[in-house]
């Protein structure tokens, strides 16, 4: 699937949510090749609105070492909880090479359908709450750089307007 950048509509969209019953029959395929996009371009997170699909799905898929890899699909989740405070490092694959401080919330509880419409809760802290959080943000229409402060914002919309025409004009 091709990945969205940064300046396509579809990122500042806020995503439909998905008719579970109605959509039962292409959701795997979709979330297959959701996983597959993810994993080839080196994320750990994305969002249907970041391939190009008006729908709350989302994928996320995190290895940590000496534990198993852990792997899910999200259908139209929503943050039900969130506490305290962290502060680290965020990318995004419709923002390639460009990473920035982002403050979260520490702790969050995500309620969402997963990949076999059953109902499940989610409760995260540290990097799989930083996951969750910047995940469901994209099925808002929001970006991470949407969370920097106002002054670093104005610092990196020069980067940020080069970086977009590059990506409008096909570079990567």
């Amino acid at each position: 699937m091709r990945i969205c950048k940064y300046g396509e509509r579809i990122l500042r969209k806020k995503a439909r949510p998905v008719d579970y019953a109605a959509d039962k029959g292409r959701l795997p395929g979709i979330i297959s090749d959701m996983f597959e996009t993810m994993r080839a371009a080196g994320g750990v997170g994305l969002s249907a609105c970041q391939v190009g699909l008006d729908m709350r799905l989302s994928v996320i898929s995190i290895a940590n070492e000496n534990e198993p890899e852990l792997s899910l699909a999200l259908i139209n989740p929503e943050i039900v909880s969130a506490e305290g405070s962290q502060e680290g490092e965020e990318g995004c694959l419709s923002f390639p090479g460009l990473y920035q401080r982002v403050r979260r919330y520490d702790k969050v509880a995500v309620r969402a359908l997963n990949e076999r419409g059953l109902p499940v809760e989610i409760r995260a802290g540290g990097f799989l709450s930083r996951a969750l959080q910047h995940e469901l943000d994209h099925l808002d229409g929001r970006l991470f750089i949407d969370r920097l402060p106002f002054l670093l914002r104005l610092k990196f919309r020069p980067r940020l307007i080069i970086l977009k025409r590059k990506w409008a004009a096909g570079g990567k």
